[in-house]
């Protein structure tokens, strides 16, 4: 083997007490670096308020894309109605995405003109 691990410990045994190698030889410094991985950034998850959309048909949404339980999810659709914007969840952007697409496509299905919008928190 040349290089690496062994010809560093086969110089050392070879070199005996290294006189003839000259300063500095015969020894290394092996540093390791370690990788620190990013945090994915976060979006919320937004339904918007219109006037047309049923409050039960919203309570059903987030029961069903955001597995919010029936107080929860009346709590933010009341959120929603009263303030025109309420919070469904906070995701990594694909989780996201995916939940607002498939809020969008659900609501198109049942005739409602939902939106459900992203944004990055």
């Amino acid at each position: 083997m040349t290089g690496g691990w062994h010809a560093l410990k086969m110089s050392k045994m070879q070199g005996g007490d290294n006189k003839d190698n000259g300063p500095g030889r015969g020894t290394a410094v092996i540093t390791r670096t370690k990788t620190k991985t990013k945090k994915p950034s976060l979006y919320r998850v937004l339904i918007l308020n219109d006037d047309y959309t049923p409050m039960e048909f919203v309570i059903h949404i987030l029961e069903r894309f955001f597995q919010k339980d029936r107080e929860a999810a009346t709590r933010i659709m009341l959120h929603v109605h009263n303030h025109g914007v309420g919070e469904c969840g906070i995701y990594t952007f694909e989780v996201a995405e995916t939940k607002v697409s498939q809020v969008m496509d659900f609501a198109r299905q049942n005739q409602h003109p939902l939106q459900c919008v992203m944004e990055k928190k």
